[in-house]
């Protein structure tokens, strides 16, 4: 592994409303010099443009996994390059993929196979936070080392506030830049 590729971050976008924050995050880790890998759902397609993140990154955006212009199995070959796994925002649906190992998108394989750290910054409505599932869903994460990034307490987009807010992008951008040190 090249110098270069010890400081590459897998960046999972998912189908959250706050996925335009991790355009910011984007530029952010750019700008420190950590090189970002974005994997999009379809779900994140649908609030924002694969585009902005290959801009911001200036590296091709994966977005499924048929579309990879190499032999190699393109999840495989990308936990070998990626230091650190930092999904944001990080939906229900994602956290549930992720405590019962279910790969049916390119985010979600390449999870179970990324053996580095692996953090998460939860966005949902806080009814969605509260149900027992997803916290049982987040029990199992921890119990298996996955770093929780908040939610916070704040006012969402799809109605009352409560807990389900995106952390701060520069509170995420700080815990994960520690893993680069």
């Amino acid at each position: 592994m090249s110098e270069n590729e010890h400081h590459v971050l897998a960046l999972g976008v998912t189908g959250s409303i706050a996925a335009y924050k991790a355009a910011d995050l984007t530029s952010k880790f750019r700008q420190s010099g950590i090189a970002v890998q974005v994997l999009m759902t379809a779900n994140a397609q649908k609030l924002v443009c694969a585009q902005t993140f290959f801009t911001l990154s200036q590296m091709p955006v994966i977005t499924d996994l048929w579309t990879i212009p190499d032999w190699r199995p393109g999840h495989i070959e990308l936990s070998d390059r990626c230091k650190v796994l930092l999904i944001a925002p990080a939906t229900a649906n994602i956290l549930a993929k992720m405590a019962q190992g279910i790969a049916d998108d390119a985010l979600s394989t390449f999870y179970l196979s990324h053996t580095g750290p692996v953090l998460v910054a939860p966005a949902m409505n806080p009814r969605m936070w509260k149900h027992p599932a997803t916290q049982e869903n987040c029990r199992i994460l921890q119990d298996r080392g996955v770093i929780f990034i908040g939610p916070d307490t704040g006012n969402v987009a799809c109605g009352p506030g409560g807990r389900g807010r995106m952390a701060p992008v520069e509170e995420i951008f700080t815990v994960v830049r520690s893993y680069f040190s």
